[in-house]
């Protein structure tokens, strides 16, 4: 992603987070998809589970990534497990939400290079 790039679907019009600081918001799930990202379960059409590797800080890193992120888009519900060596993430919208959620895991999917 380049500098001021805006995601298509991925950044809702209901979201609050200021549009300049969009791109860097992105840019750390890109970062986080990269580092860590071991599966994607799209298990209903509301609702997705990624799975990471588990590192030092990383549970702390997802929780204030998603902690900011349902700050800006009230419609997501968060729900970090961790399981063994690896962190499960699960992220549910609303039907009306769908879009952004497909969006999402397309993004995983490209970014951290795993098949859904």
């Amino acid at each position: 992603m380049r500098d001021g790039e805006v995601v298509e679907g991925l950044v809702p019009s209901a979201c609050t987070l200021p549009t300049a600081a969009q791109p860097a918001r992105v840019a750390e799930f890109d970062d986080l998809f990269r580092a860590a990202l071991r599966t994607i379960d799209r298990r209903s059409p509301t609702r997705l589970v990624l799975t990471f590797a588990s590192a030092p800080g990383r549970v702390e890193t997802v929780q204030d990534l998603t902690e900011r992120e349902t700050e800006c888009c009230s419609f997501f519900t968060f729900g970090l497990a961790e399981h063994a060596d690896l962190l499960l993430l699960e992220v549910i919208v609303s039907s009306a939400h769908v879009d952004v959620l497909d969006a999402i895991a397309e993004r995983a999917v490209r970014v951290g290079g795993r098949v859904a």
